[in-house]
C-alpha cells in the first residue's frame, strides 16, 4: 500500500480512538471529564496536524502496527515542555522513526528453532530467551490486531504491520503452533489446518504455550488468512521474474521438429 493510502488509514484509526475516548469521557461525571479536557484538545491538535501531515510509508505503517496510536503520540507529547503545533509534528515524525527501528531490532531476532537444552550445551540460552520473548511478543501483537481491526481491510493493514515487525517466519510460526493446537476446532477450515502442518517446526515444543494466541478462532482464521496472502505477495515481489530471449535469440534458435511435422520418406521406387 502507497504512503497515502497509509496515511489515510492511520487517520481514520486515530480518529475512530479519538471517538472512544470521548465517548468514554461522556460517562464520567463533569469534574472527571475537566479532568481530562486538556489530553482531550491536545489530541484533537494531533488529530489536526496529522490530517495534513504526509509521513512515509514505513512511518505511517509502523503508527498503524500499534493499537493506540494517537494514545502513543499524546504520552510523547505530554513529556515535550513547549507547546505549539510545529512541536505535535516533531513529536509524531520522531515516534514514527522510533518505531520504525524498534521494527528493526525485532524483526533482527531470528528464530530459535533448538530446544532449551541444546541452546544450554551450546552457550545460546540468550539467544533462546531473546526469540521466546519475541514470540510472545509476536503473539500480543496478533491479538491486539484482532482486537483493534473493525473490518477486513482494517485487518488487512494490521497483519501486514505484524509481519513488517515480526517477519513472516516467526509470525508462521505463532500462528502456526496455535492452529495445530485447535486443530480440531470445527470452526477452523481444513486448508488453515493443512497449511499449519506445512510450516516448518522448532526442535521443540516447550514453552510454546506461552505464545499461543487466545483470540478467537474465527478471527484467528481471518487474520492467518490476509497474513498468508501478503507473505505470498511478497514472496512475488522478491522472486527475479524469468529472462525472457531476445529477439535474436528466439530468431536464431533451431526449431526442435515434433513427431507429426516430419514427413515419411517415400520408399516407392520412381
Amino acid at each position: 500500500m502507497d504512503a497515502e493510502k497509509l496515511n489515510q488509514e492511520l487517520y481514520n484509526k486515530m480518529a475512530a480512538e479519538q471517538e472512544r475516548f470521548k465517548h468514554n469521557l461522556l460517562g464520567l461525571s463533569t469534574e472527571e471529564a475537566l479532568n481530562h479536557a486538556y489530553e482531550y484538545a491536545m489530541r484533537e491538535d494531533i488529530l489536526a496536524e496529522l490530517e495534513v501531515l504526509e509521513l512515509p510509508a514505513d512511518q505511517a505503517a509502523a503508527l498503524l502496527a500499534s493499537p493506540t496510536p494517537l494514545a502513543d503520540v499524546y504520552q510523547k507529547w505530554s513529556n515535550v515542555e513547549t507547546r505549539h503545533m510545529e512541536d505535535i509534528r516533531d513529536v509524531i515524525e520522531e515516534l514514527a522513526d522510533i518505531r520504525v527501528k524498534d521494527q528493526e531490532a525485532t524483526r533482527s531476532i531470528p528464530l530459535y528453532r533448538e530446544n532449551v537444552r541444546h541452546a544450554r550445551e551450546n552457550g545460546e540460552l540468550a539467544a533462546f530467551e531473546a526469540s521466546h520473548q519475541a514470540n510472545i511478543a509476536c503473539r500480543d501483537a496478533i491479538e491486539a490486531a484482532i482486537l483493534e481491526s473493525q473490518d477486513g481491510e482494517q485487518l488487512s493493514i494490521a497483519a501486514k504491520g505484524v509481519l513488517a515487525e515480526f517477519g513472516p517466519d516467526r509470525v508462521s510460526h505463532v500462528l502456526a503452533v496455535t492452529l495445530l493446537e485447535r486443530r480440531d476446532d470445527e470452526r477452523l477450515s481444513r486448508d488453515a489446518v493443512v497449511w499449519a502442518a506445512s510450516v516448518p517446526k522448532l526442535n521443540t515444543r516447550a514453552r510454546c504455550s506461552d505464545y499461543m494466541i487466545n483470540s478467537h478462532s474465527f478471527h484467528l482464521e481471518d487474520f492467518t488468512a490476509l497474513a498468508r496472502r501478503a507473505m505470498a505477495a511478497g514472496r512475488e515481489l522478491q522472486e527475479p521474474a524469468a529472462k525472457k530471449p531476445s529477439i535474436k535469440e528466439r530468431l536464431t534458435a533451431k526449431p526442435v521438429p515434433s513427431e507429426t511435422s516430419v514427413k515419411p520418406k517415400n520408399r516407392e521406387a520412381r
